[in-house]
């Protein structure tokens, strides 16, 4: 599901509480971990460096509705990437677009760290059903809960 959009949608808190959402361009590697680029005086970057809380949703946008639809909730803790795990960061985001030569030199790569996801797969799960996952070291997930939301008829 990750694949369906190379464009990402990420939620963070302002310190005094308030939603805030950004939309950017991402990555995805191992246990389900999203880097993208952005510069760090961004709201969202002055977010996540106050309160690490953050969630990324991605689904494909041409989706229809009444259709079988299908996307991904991922929750977690998001950072600033410094060191080796920027340049890691780097290699996975250069990796998918392979436009990326490296130019943006004020911009930084950040990490969310996944610790949960909420998925929601028409065809595969039906109607108004999310399946939500607990992930654990080297990306183990582990069924949480299924909630339905289907209209009885």
């Amino acid at each position: 599901m990750l694949d369906a959009s190379t464009l990402c949608a990420i939620a963070s808190v302002s310190p005094g509480g308030r939603a805030h959402v950004n939309t950017a361009y991402f990555a995805w590697g191992t246990a389900f971990d999203v880097v993208w680029l952005s510069a760090p005086e961004a709201r969202h970057s002055r977010n996540i460096r106050a309160n690490p809380s953050a969630a990324v949703a991605v689904f494909r946008s041409t989706q229809r509705w009444g259709g079988r639809d299908r996307g991904i909730q991922l929750l977690g803790r998001a950072r600033e990437l410094r060191g080796h795990v920027a340049l890691e960061a780097e290699r996975l985001y250069a990796k998918r677009f392979k436009a990326y030569k490296g130019e943006l030199m004020a911009y930084r790569f950040y990490r969310l760290r996944t610790t949960r996801m909420k998925l929601f797969d028409e065809r595969v799960l039906g109607g108004g059903t999310f399946v939500t996952v607990r992930v654990g070291p080297r990306g183990r997930v582990r069924w949480e809960r299924t909630e339905s939301y289907a209209a009885e008829d």
